[in-house]
């Protein structure tokens, strides 16, 4: 199964819209994220304009006249995609899951990342890393992956975010795209993501809901923690309750903004009520104006 058909499995994911987006990425995808560096290329006449720091003076003095040191961005790079896949991410109210938009934004990356002939790789944690998948090419690799995404249920309680980004910066030796998609129901992990920041472009996709925003105005509920399955009884004819609920979730978002800002993080913040193809669309353009 490729990752269109995958992805057409989705409610409300129609494969033509798809196929058009699918395009865009992958032509976009080198003109957006950073290379892992420059290499040599060639030595050329100096001409007006050029930037003086480059000029080799060995070459420079053998032909009398200046020339200069040339450099590309190295044609590889590696795109590495930690996916939250704790059971908080199975939950949402809108059209998808949150573990459904999340493996949309994944696996268009990846699919975009190997059109362009780079190497995809990924990890994909739960209260501990729950399988790791190393930098590889092709098609049939990403396959595996869309299996991966499909079928892996969580090993362990909770969402062990510093445990994969720990992991993460001892075994990604050259600088890469890091993208991590996860709804971020954490504390941990803000010393492993300085760390890793330091070293790699990465990216932070928070993957919420519109109930996060508005609890219903209901009677009595209990509500069902997805990971460790206590209940919490909630009163959403409360507007007490609905204004505090609502508070609590904005400020969680305003400080994981702030943090992230901090650590130089690019974020996109997203809902299973959006379209997580558009969302994806306008972050790339976003990222072009840059």
């Amino acid at each position: 199964m490729d990752t269109l058909q995958y992805l057409n499995q989705i409610r409300h994911i129609p494969l033509v819209s798809l196929k058009l987006v699918e395009g865009f990425l992958a032509g976009n995808y080198r003109s957006i994220f950073r290379g892992p560096g420059l290499e040599f290329d060639e030595v050329r006449e100096y001409n007006q304009g050029d930037d003086a720091r480059f000029i080799d003076w060995h070459v420079t003095s053998r032909m009398g006249s200046p020339y200069i040191k040339t450099y590309k961005e190295e044609r590889e790079l590696i795109l590495f995609l930690a996916v939250d896949n704790s059971a908080s991410m199975i939950s949402g109210s809108g059209p998808l899951s949150r573990k459904d938009t999340a493996s949309v934004i994944a696996l268009l990356l990846a699919h975009a990342a190997i059109q362009n002939s780079d190497r995809v790789g990924a990890v994909f944690f739960s209260g501990q890393i729950d399988k790791w998948v190393p930098p590889l090419k092709g098609k049939k690799h990403i396959s595996r992956m869309i299996k991966d995404m499909s079928e892996l249920r969580p090993a362990g309680i909770g969402t062990g975010l510093e445990s994969a980004v720990r992991t993460m910066n001892e075994s990604l030796k050259r600088k890469s795209i890091c993208v991590i998609l996860s709804d971020f129901r954490t504390t941990q992990g803000w010393k492993e993501l300085t760390l890793l920041s330091q070293k790699h472009d990465v990216i932070a996709v928070k993957i919420g809901d519109p109930q996060d925003e508005e609890f219903p105005s209901t009677g009595l509920v209990y509500l069902q923690d997805p990971e460790t399955g206590r209940t919490l009884p909630s009163l959403g004819l409360s507007r007490g309750y609905r204004q505090s609920h609502q508070n609590f979730w904005q400020t969680q978002e305003i400080t994981w903004l702030r943090e992230c800002r901090r650590r130089g993080i690019d974020t996109l913040v997203l809902s299973t009520a959006d379209d997580p193809i558009m969302k994806l669309v306008e972050y790339f353009n976003r990222r072009k104006r840059r």
